[in-house]
């Protein structure tokens, strides 16, 4: 109760221990604190006025967690050194020195973790194709990639890359030994499609796979964790357990169910995701057999590729920029054979199919309905000449290979004769290179 009550007090009066210094006066108002246990619940009379702010030798049950000393690293070596002049002043093996021993513990390990260079940092660093900018913000949480633990953003310098998004302490920029993972994506942005092409441990020589520490499956120095993407062991500081779909799991399974990959993986496939580097008719030409979405999307590519010539001759659609709809997607306007990741995981999710659609609806209205200039290029049949004006991207239409005109698809296919307009173009060629004859007259 006496301590519960002066420790009350203390806070009450808004009392700094960290200010107070230690003269005799208090040594001796310790010692008749401990020799008189008098009076324990009446008031205590205040502090006059010079009198030394805190002097209870109980004062190390309020050091340590209790305190808040992120502000300064220099609170905490005084809350540090009150400490361990506590413990010396306390009865030993009591259970009170015991508690203070612990919170010393607590309040070491504190500093230490808050042991950072001088702010006087500069604002970018360039290590290994690393560009690591400062960062500004001291409210995020966020972990180290070297070391491992919490970054306090409050009091700790620390740096991000801006190429892979590698996070770390400044006290940490000069271990680094993982080079960008963009630098690999920008020379080499390629996919692993074999699924988990594993080796085995032994062809690393027991080893990570990225920091050549050593690992085995029993956990013994370090435990021996399978990259699902690469197929490698790594060791848990290479190796969170981060979850990421697998490429060559989604291109010939259709399997998009998240595995776990390392760090370094999980990097390299966050930057991937969005690259066109899949064509899937020579990967796995049988997945547009099997997924339905997968030939619908095909389908709205192939028109928005035919609808591209009439935006780039019109004057209103290049002031509209309607081609910019697909600028998330800028390989959809050159070909229709290249898919990335980021594509296949919203044509599963059904998002890429329903975005697809509503800009080839608006694509063809602009052609048909809203632009004249874009309807006088349209097409009539010649092989029946009945109809409305058709355009190649309709669905009842096809498309000449040689001239590319557009016919019902009806007609072109009934019609066992040659096109009518590459019949003209041909006799035309005739007549062009055709030799004069001799003048008979003279």
């Amino acid at each position: 109760m006496e301590y519960d009550e002066k420790l009350a007090r203390f806070r009450q009066a808004h009392l700094n221990p960290f200010n107070k210094e230690i003269g005799p006066r208090q040594h001796e108002q310790r010692a008749s604190e401990e020799t008189s246990e008098v009076a324990s619940e009446e008031a205590l009379p205040e502090l006059p006025p010079g009198e030394p702010e805190f002097c209870c030798t109980e004062r190390v049950m309020d050091l340590g967690l209790s305190e808040d000393h992120f502000s300064r690293p220099v609170q905490l070596r005084q809350a540090i050194e009150e400490c361990k002049q506590v413990i010396l002043e306390l009865p030993e093996h009591s259970e009170k020195q015991k508690d203070a021993v612990v919170r010393l513990i607590h309040l070491r390990l504190k500093l230490q973790e808050l042991k950072d260079p001088n702010e006087d940092e500069p604002n970018i660093r360039v290590l290994l194709e690393h560009r690591f900018y400062k960062e500004k913000s001291k409210s995020v949480k966020q972990t180290c990639d070297k070391c491992n633990t919490i970054i306090w953003g409050l009091i700790q310098t620390w740096y991000t890359c801006t190429g892979c998004y590698y996070r770390c302490h400044s006290k940490c920029l000069n271990l680094i030994s993982k080079p960008c993972v963009r630098s690999k994506v920008s020379h080499q942005a390629e996919y692993e499609l074999n699924i988990c092409p594993e080796t085995g441990l032994d062809s690393q020589d027991y080893r990570c796979a990225e920091c050549r520490a050593p690992i085995s499956l029993r956990g013994v120095p370090s435990e021996a964790r399978q990259c699902d993407y690469t197929g490698q062991y790594y060791c848990s500081h290479c190796h969170w357990n981060d979850l990421a779909v697998i490429p060559a799991r989604v291109v010939h399974n259709w399997d998009f169910e998240p595995r776990k990959v390392s760090r370094c993986s999980m990097r390299y496939l966050a930057l991937m995701v969005s690259r066109p580097v899949l064509r899937l008719r020579e990967i796995n030409p049988l997945l547009f057999n099997y997924v339905e979405e997968l030939v619908e999307i095909r389908k709205l590519r192939q028109d928005i590729l035919l609808m591209k010539p009439y935006f780039i001759t019109c004057k209103e659609a290049m002031e509209a920029r309607l081609l910019l709809q697909l600028q998330d997607r800028q390989h959809f306007v050159e070909n229709d054979e290249m898919y990335s990741i980021q594509d296949l995981l919203d044509a599963h999710t059904g998002r890429l199919g329903c975005s697809l659609t509503e800009t080839h609806t608006l694509f063809a209205k602009h052609i048909k309905l809203d632009c004249e200039r874009c309807q006088a290029k349209g097409f009539v049949c010649e092989l029946c000449r009945e109809g409305d004006v058709l355009f190649p991207f309709d669905s009842h239409t096809s498309v000449c290979t040689e001239c590319s005109a557009v016919f019902h698809r009806d007609c072109y296919y009934d019609n066992s004769t040659t096109c009518p307009k590459c019949a003209r173009l041909t006799l035309r060629k005739q007549s062009l290179f055709q030799e004069p004859g001799p003048d008979v007259d003279a």
